[in-house]
């Protein structure tokens, strides 16, 4: 709440901001913190890109390009979220940004389908930032993984549209309402059957029935005291998947797949190869995983 507040002075001082416009934080902007990093961003970007902006109350910079990432947010309306990083409180993440080679802020990165990719680097006026978004939608569409604007000129609503429902589509996982989320990525997939989004959110639906009710940090416990268990590694590479852990449940399957043979072994290839699709296909670390299985395989 201080954060939020101390963002939406930031706005009033710069006269204009998100907060003269009453859209200073809102559904759509979080505050992130290492602890809740992979909740926040990882898991949430398997429905929805997420922005991550990295942060420090002592930069002017950010406290100018903070309100209008805040305000685009809400316009956005579910379309994509905000996500704000600390980097002074959270020296977890800020490490992980230095390491990207990113040695000022503001710093801005996309998370999609959890690949973090660089997005802004430095301060930007309002006009230049909607063109980098508009830019940046642009290509996620061309990848499938948001849906394609309609034509005739209502491409605006029909974003807008598609953005809310991914928004319900993601509140309805959080609160664990499978069925919800599921009915939401359908419609989504009823308007564009092409939407890559909406197609790797059924296969996350499908996954996370699979634990529901399962002791998460006791299956992945037993997976590892069990490692010939076949069906305890599918249940902790379940796990592992949704909680996005998405490598250690490659390494799992791929590792169950080199000690067995016949039935058992086909069982985890399938099992392996339905959770590349909660990645889209050109993921890096679905390539490494195919080669990997390939080799395992042959």
């Amino acid at each position: 709440m201080k954060r939020q507040q101390e963002r939406q002075a930031a706005a009033e001082a710069a006269g204009g901001g998100a907060a003269a416009n009453g859209a200073a934080g809102g559904p759509y902007v979080v505050d992130v913190t290492d602890q809740t990093f992979n909740a926040e961003v990882v898991d949430r970007s398997r429905t929805v890109p997420v922005l991550v902006d990295f942060w420090a109350e002592w930069c002017g910079p950010c406290k100018q390009l903070g309100p209008i990432l805040e305000k685009l947010a809400n316009e956005a309306a579910g379309q994509w979220v905000l996500a704000k990083v600390d980097i002074d409180a959270n020296p977890q993440l800020a490490a992980y940004m230095q390491q990207m080679g990113v040695r000022g802020i503001p710093f801005v990165a996309v998370v999609v389908a959890g690949q973090l990719l660089p997005f802004l680097n430095g301060a930007a006026p309002e006009p230049q930032v909607r063109q980098a978004l508009d830019q940046l939608f642009d290509a996620l569409r061309k990848e499938g993984i948001l849906p394609e604007a309609p034509a005739g000129g209502a491409g605006a609503t029909g974003e807008s549209a598609a953005g809310q429902v991914y928004g319900e589509a993601e509140e309805a996982l959080q609160k664990g309402d499978l069925d919800g989320a599921r009915a939401a990525f359908q419609r989504i997939l009823d308007r564009n059957p092409r939407d890559g989004g909406a197609k790797r959110g059924l296969v996350l639906v499908e996954v996370s029935r699979r634990v529901r009710g399962v002791d998460a940090q006791g299956a992945v416990r037993d997976a590892d005291a069990k490692p010939d268990d076949v069906q305890a590694q599918l249940l902790a590479a379940n796990v592992e998947a949704v909680s996005g852990r998405i490598d250690a449940a490659f390494d799992r399957l791929l590792g169950a797949i080199r000690r067995t043979a016949g039935d058992d072994r086909d069982a985890v290839r399938k099992h392996l190869v339905e959770l590349f699709d909660l990645l889209p296909p050109d993921d890096p670390r679905v390539g490494k995983a195919r080669r990997s299985l390939q080799a395992a395989l042959f």
